[in-house]
């Protein structure tokens, strides 16, 4: 006898638990790129409070004083100087951070003080010199009242505008988390409740298995290793890493920081849940969250501008004055064996992004080796008569300029971009020296340290390899614009020795 089980009143399976995301899901999404730079805001609050104050200064100046009279000279020092003091006083009281331009009242007090504390100091210049039969009480009265209104104006209008760019995520700053657990949910919820800080968390990397470190830590997924963290950065901006362990744990820690080090990202340490407290000086902020500084990026966003703007002006220079060699060089390929006149070849770029470089053809077109697997060597056949010349002289890089005039993939100064398949002692480079992808920190360059001090050229060995990684972190650690101009001044002279290029 068969019997019908009922299964109207049967209970509904349990959902299913989402999947947490995979790494290959998540490299493979497009972020958006930071649309406006924090330090170009900073920059044009700078400028529009030195407008501002000038601009009120001298038109209250124009306005009062009687068109038959003619203005005093010491005027027209007292509206810049008074302009360009108030910016430099507000840039010591912090107001033109940007977690600043995010809050309301206490920049604003800033301001307040800023501004009076410039006016006190200007009545104190005229009283001491004895001006005060020249500079009207009316003209200063106005320009503080005025001036004031306006710096607040302003500050009102950017903190609105700051928001908003916040909350479209244009001004974010894209966070790993490493470590998961209670550590990670407690820094995560002190992050969120604070409203001055522009950190969005794209994911959370652990070493340890899911029986430690869960799949989901308030909203958001662990999306694999401190090894997988690398392969995300390397394909997804991030910005920003913070480690949520204790510092009890030195050695995982330390284990973390050997593999993270090769990155282009600030790195902290969360000091959060540390029972150890220091003196706050000894902590840098993340809104209200205090964080040990362990390593920040080679350059800020205030580096990157001067160098990209150093980069176009002199690269655009040199690009005019080294044309007529260009032309004879390209002209002197063409001559001297059929094929084109450029070679392009793929090279390691910054954050390991594969960039096409330009060079002159120094080889014959059957023998061109586009991922460089064969080192050239001394009288190496490939090479033609004239290439031979240009890869002396390093003429056959000059075609890289356009680089990084145009494109912008690499620098005037840096690391030289090493091809993919590049080797010394028939294994890769990163093989033979470690640590070897932390001069990918920053763009190459087509000049560099190295280069000037003697290692260019042929790469064979282990040492050769090791010394210009050595040269090139130098470069990285110590970077500044008169270091860029003093490689460049020294780079014709390096060149002069061409034993060592074949």
């Amino acid at each position: 006898m068969m019997v019908e089980h009922d299964t109207s009143t049967a209970p509904p399976p349990p959902p299913e638990a989402p999947a947490r995301p995979r790494l290959a899901e998540t490299v493979g999404q497009p972020t958006r790129r930071n649309e406006i730079s924090p330090v170009m805001v900073a920059g044009a609050a700078r400028l529009l409070d030195f407008v501002l104050v000038a601009t009120i200064g001298a038109l209250i100046t124009y306005l009062w004083i009687p068109a038959h009279e003619a203005v005093k000279p010491q005027y027209w020092w007292a509206v810049p100087g008074v302009a360009l003091t108030t910016v430099v006083i507000l840039q010591n009281l912090g107001v033109y951070r940007i977690s600043n331009f995010r809050q309301v009242f206490r920049p604003a007090l800033a301001i307040v003080g800023g501004y009076s504390t410039v006016f006190f100091a200007l009545m104190a210049v005229v009283f001491f010199l004895k001006l005060e039969g020249v500079f009207s009480r009316v003209v200063f009265g106005g320009w503080f009242i005025f001036g004031l209104m306006a710096l607040l104006v302003r500050h009102v209008l950017l903190n609105a505008v700051v928001r908003s760019l916040t909350r479209r995520g244009l001004l974010d700053r894209r966070t790993a988390i490493v470590g998961g657990g209670d550590h990670a949910l407690e820094l995560i919820n002190a992050l969120n409740a604070g409203e001055a800080n522009d950190i969005r968390i794209c994911g959370i990397f652990d070493d340890r298995d899911e029986l430690r470190s869960p799949d989901l830590v308030a909203g958001y997924p662990r999306l694999g290793s401190v090894d997988d963290l690398i392969a995300y950065a390397r394909n997804v901006r991030v910005d920003l890493v913070i480690f949520t362990l204790p510092v009890t744990a030195e050695e995982r820690i330390l284990a973390m920081l050997r593999k993270l080090w090769v990155l282009p990202v600030d790195i902290r340490l969360s000091a959060h849940t540390q029972r150890l407290r220091l003196r706050p000086r000894s902590y840098s902020f993340i809104g209200s969250v205090p964080m040990f500084d362990v390593a920040d990026k080679p350059f800020n966003d205030r580096d990157i501008i001067i160098k990209a703007l150093f980069d176009r002006v002199i690269g655009s220079l040199l690009l005019v004055l080294l044309s007529p060699v260009m032309l004879l060089a390209a002209l002197a390929v063409k001559l001297d064996s059929p094929g084109p006149v450029l070679f392009r070849q793929k090279r390691y770029g910054f954050n390991n992004q594969l960039v096409e470089v330009l060079k002159f053809r120094s080889m014959h077109v059957g023998d061109a080796d586009h991922d460089a697997r064969k080192l050239v060597t001394r009288d190496d056949p490939r090479v033609t008569r004239v290439g031979r010349f240009l890869r002396r002289t390093s003429i056959d890089e000059l075609p890289q300029l356009f680089n990084v005039v145009f494109g912008g993939s690499l620098s005037l100064v840096g690391p030289r971009p090493h091809a993919i398949h590049a080797k010394a002692e028939n294994r890769l480079y990163d093989e033979v020296v470690d640590g070897y992808f932390a001069r990918h920190k920053v763009k190459p360059g087509i000049t560099g340290w190295a280069q000037i001090n003697g290692w260019r050229g042929e790469t064979d060995t282990r040492e050769k390899i090791q010394r210009r990684v050595e040269h090139d972190l130098f470069y990285i650690e110590n970077w500044s614009v008169l270091l860029d101009l003093y490689i460049l001044i020294r780079t014709p002279f390096a060149l002069i020795n061409g034993d060592r290029a074949y």
